[in-house]
């Protein structure tokens, strides 16, 4: 019986396949641990992490609200980059909760995908 987490790994690994993160459209990659959520916008051509943003040092409200700040984090910060479409990573996380939210945070702040 797999785990979850190996399901996911296999999961993440079949998205991948299909997502390149170019000059002109980098790729939105999320991570999310039973505490945090990280998002990263990555250009894989050079293999530079371009914008990150967390939840680390945000201390105030729930799991969900702090998803959301991250969402709007890292759309502000893209957008002082001068970034503003990206192509949408969720790392074999279901498109669920606070990853939904993050994203829809993110569209809101600016960032097409």
């Amino acid at each position: 019986m797999q785990k979850k987490n190996d399901k996911r790994l296999r999961l993440k690994r079949k998205i991948r396949a299909k997502i390149v993160g170019k000059t002109d459209r980098p790729r939105l990659s999320i991570f999310r641990s039973n505490k945090h959520i990280y998002a990263q916008i990555i250009n894989d051509l050079k293999g530079v992490t371009l914008v990150s943003a967390s939840d680390t040092k945000i201390k105030k409200g729930t799991k969900r609200e702090r998803a959301e700040q991250v969402g709007a984090l890292i759309a502000q910060v893209a957008a002082a980059k001068k970034i503003d479409k990206v192509v949408f990573d969720r790392s074999g996380f279901r498109y669920m909760g606070r990853v939904k939210l993050l994203a829809e945070a993110a569209r809101k702040g600016g960032l097409k995908f």
